[in-house]
C-alpha cells in the first residue's frame, strides 16, 4: 500500500462524497434499545446496532447530538436505508495508531484475554493482535502460569503489522527492557540483602515461587515462606498475588535472588521457650497426621510432633489416625524444646492420668495383689490388671521356694487369677516386680537363719540321682549332697533311701532352691577336731587314732 492508514484515515475524515468503505463523522439523532441512529448528512439516516456503542462494562458510551466517527457499509440497502459501523470505525482508528506505533517504537496498551498455542491473544481496543510466549517477559520460564496477566491491562510494542491477513504481533518483553534495560545494571548494583521490595508472582513450583520486582525475578523458597510448615506454596499464595518480601541473597555470578517472606514478621521461635518451657499443657490443633504420629499447632508458625510413643500410657501400637484427626482440638504437653533444630515434642498421656503412678500409689511395696496371667514366657509370669492396661512381671526365681522356677511355672496357664507381692514399680521405665513365693515366706532363708553357714545338720536321704543325693531337712526344705561324698572303696552307694544323714552346710542354691550340703566337709572338721584332740592331752596316738577312727568307719545309721 502505498498509503499508509494514518493517511488514509484523515484524507477520507468528512468525506461528503460517501463512497462505500470510507470514514465518515456523523452525529446521533436518536437511541433506542436496539439501534442508533446517526445523521451524516446524507440521503437517510444511518442504523447501528446499539451493542456497537457499549463499553466493556455494557454501558452506553454516547448521548443524542454526540459526533461520532463510523463507516459507511451500504448507501443504499435496496430498502431505502443507509447501513453504518462504529466497529469498524473504531477499527480504522486502531489500525491508524497501531501503524504510528509501530513505525515510532510506541507503547500501546491492550488486556491479555486468553492462551492460545505459542502464546496469549490481547485485545486493543477490540482489535485483536498475538504476544508469543517468548515475548511475554525478559526471562521466560518453561510450562510459565502468566495467568496473573490474564484480563489485567498491560503495556506492549507492535513488532509486527500485516492488515491484508489481519496479523498483529506485539511484545511485553520489548516494553519491560525498556524500563528496565537502562537503569537494570545500575539498578543490580543497588540490591542488597535485607532490602524489603514489592513484587508479584508470577509462577508456583514445587519448591517455591518465583516473584517479579523492578524487571528482577526472584525466587521465594517454600521454607521461607512461613515459619510454620507448609506442604506446597499454593497453601499460601496464588499467581498474581502482590507480596512484600525481604531480599535475602542475591548472586551476582549466577544472577540469582533469593526472597524471603516469612522474613517479614517476627521469628515466633524467639519467645518460645519463654511461652512454652517443658511441662507446660496447653491446647492446639492437629494439622497433620503419619504414620509415626501427629503435628499439632500451637500457634500460629508453631508446631510440635507427638509421637506415637506419647499417645497412650498402654498401648504400644497406637494407630494416630485413630485417636485423632485433622482439625482436632487437643490437650497436650511440652516434653521438650530444641531450639537448634527448631523442634517440639509434645505428649498426649501425660495430660492423662499415670496408670503406673497410679498402680504405686494404691499399691506400695511389699502389698499383696490379685491379677490375672497375661502371658507367659522363658522368663516367666505377666501378671496385670482386669482391664489390661497394665502388667508386671514374676521372675521365674521369684515363683517358688521350695522348687525350681522352670518346674513351677508349669502349674500356671494364661488366664489364672494369682495372688501376689509387689516387689517395685519403677514409674519412668513402667515397670513392676511381683512375686508369688514372697507369699509364702523364704524357707531357705528361715532354716540358715536356724542353721548357720558351715554347722552340722541332719536330715533323711529323700532321693539319690546321677550326681546327688537329695536330703529332706524338714517339711519344707531339702539339701542336696555329692553322690561322690558317700561312695565306698568298692565304688558302690554307701547310702540308702531313708538313711539318716549328718553333713556341713555350705550355703543356698537359689536357682534350684537346695541347701548345699557336704558330708566329706563334715568327716575333714571332725578328723581335724581329733587330731587337735589327741595333740592337746597327749595320748599315744595309736590308742587315740584307733579309737576316733573306729568311731569313724560307719557314721550312718539306719533309722
Amino acid at each position: 500500500m502505498s498509503e499508509s492508514f494514518a493517511e488514509l484515515f484523515e484524507s477520507n475524515k468528512g468525506n461528503l462524497k460517501a463512497e462505500q468503505g470510507s470514514l465518515i463523522e456523523g452525529k446521533i439523532a436518536q437511541i433506542t434499545a436496539s439501534t442508533v441512529v446517526v445523521d451524516a448528512g446524507l440521503k437517510s439516516e444511518g442504523i447501528i446496532s446499539v451493542e456497537e456503542f457499549l463499553d466493556k462494562n455494557n454501558e452506553l458510551q454516547f448521548d443524542v447530538g454526540d459526533t461520532v466517527e463510523v463507516v459507511l457499509d451500504t448507501l443504499e440497502d435496496g430498502f431505502g436505508k443507509t447501513r453504518m459501523s462504529r466497529i469498524r470505525a473504531r477499527q480504522l482508528r486502531i489500525w491508524s495508531r497501531l501503524e504510528e506505533a509501530h513505525e515510532k517504537n510506541l507503547t500501546m496498551k491492550g488486556i491479555l484475554v486468553g492462551k492460545v498455542k505459542g502464546g496469549f491473544t490481547v485485545d486493543i481496543d477490540g482489535v485483536t493482535a498475538f504476544l508469543p510466549g517468548s515475548l511475554t517477559d525478559v526471562k521466560p520460564m518453561r510450562d510459565a502460569n502468566y495467568s496473573y496477566l490474564e484480563n489485567k491491562e498491560v503495556e506492549f510494542k507492535v513488532i509486527k503489522l500485516d492488515h491484508r491477513r489481519n496479523n498483529i504481533v506485539v511484545s511485553r518483553k520489548a516494553v519491560l527492557e525498556d524500563q528496565y534495560g537502562a537503569d537494570h545494571e545500575e539498578m543490580a548494583k543497588s540490591l542488597k540483602e535485607g532490602t524489603v521490595t514489592k513484587g508479584i508472582v508470577k509462577h508456583l513450583t514445587d519448591y517455591g515461587a518465583f516473584v517479579e520486582f523492578n524487571g528482577f525475578d526472584g525466587l521465594l523458597h517454600i521454607t521461607d515462606m512461613a515459619w510454620k510448615r507448609i506442604n506446597h506454596p499454593s497453601e499460601l499464595l496464588s499467581v498474581g498475588d502482590d507480596v512484600e518480601v525481604k531480599i535475602l541473597k542475591y548472586d551476582k555470578e549466577k544472577n540469582r535472588i533469593s526472597l524471603g517472606l516469612k522474613q517479614m514478621t517476627e521469628d515466633p521461635w524467639i519467645q518460645l521457650v519463654a511461652s512454652y518451657p517443658e511441662g507446660t499443657r496447653t491446647f492446639g490443633k492437629v494439622i497433620n497426621l503419619t504414620d509415626y504420629g501427629c503435628f499439632v499447632e500451637l500457634e500460629e508458625g508453631i508446631e510440635g510432633l507427638v509421637h506415637v510413643s506419647e499417645m497412650d500410657w498402654t498401648n504400644r501400637n497406637v494407630v494416630p489416625s485413630k485417636l485423632v484427626s485433622v482439625g482436632d482440638k487437643v490437650e497436650v504437653m511440652v516434653i521438650s524444646v530444641d531450639k537448634s533444630k527448631r523442634r517440639i515434642s509434645l505428649g498426649f498421656k501425660q495430660c492423662m492420668p499415670n496408670p503406673w503412678q497410679e498402680f504405686a500409689q494404691q499399691y506400695p511395696k511389699g502389698s499383696k495383689f490379685k491379677g490375672v496371667v497375661k502371658s507367659i514366657n522363658d522368663f516367666g509370669l505377666f501378671v496385670g490388671l482386669a482391664d489390661g492396661r497394665i502388667d508386671g512381671l514374676v521372675h521365674i526365681n521369684d515363683i517358688s521356694s521350695t522348687e525350681p522356677g522352670d518346674q513351677a511355672i508349669l502349674k500356671y496357664k494364661k488366664g489364672d487369677e494369682v495372688e501376689v507381692v509387689v516387689m517395685s514399680t519403677d514409674v519412668e521405665r513402667e515397670r513392676i516386680s511381683f512375686s508369688i513365693k514372697a507369699l509364702h515366706g523364704d524357707p531357705l532363708k528361715d532354716y540358715l537363719n536356724l542353721h548357720p553357714k558351715n554347722s552340722v545338720v541332719k536330715g533323711t536321704v529323700a532321693e539319690i540321682g546321677e550326681r546327688y543325693v537329695f536330703v529332706q531337712l524338714d517339711e519344707r526344705v531339702r539339701g542336696a549332697v555329692f553322690c561322690s561324698d558317700f561312695t565306698t572303696e568298692d565304688g558302690k552307694a554307701g547310702v540308702e533311701k531313708g538313711d539318716e544323714v549328718e553333713a556341713k552346710l555350705l550355703g543356698i542354691d537359689r536357682k534350684n532352691c537346695l541347701i548345699k550340703l557336704s558330708v566329706k566337709e563334715k568327716e575333714k572338721e571332725e578328723r581335724a577336731q581329733a587330731v587337735e584332740t589327741y595333740s592337746a592331752k597327749k595320748e599315744p596316738a595309736t590308742t587315740k587314732l584307733g579309737e576316733i577312727f573306729g568311731r569313724l568307719i560307719n557314721p550312718f545309721k539306719k533309722k
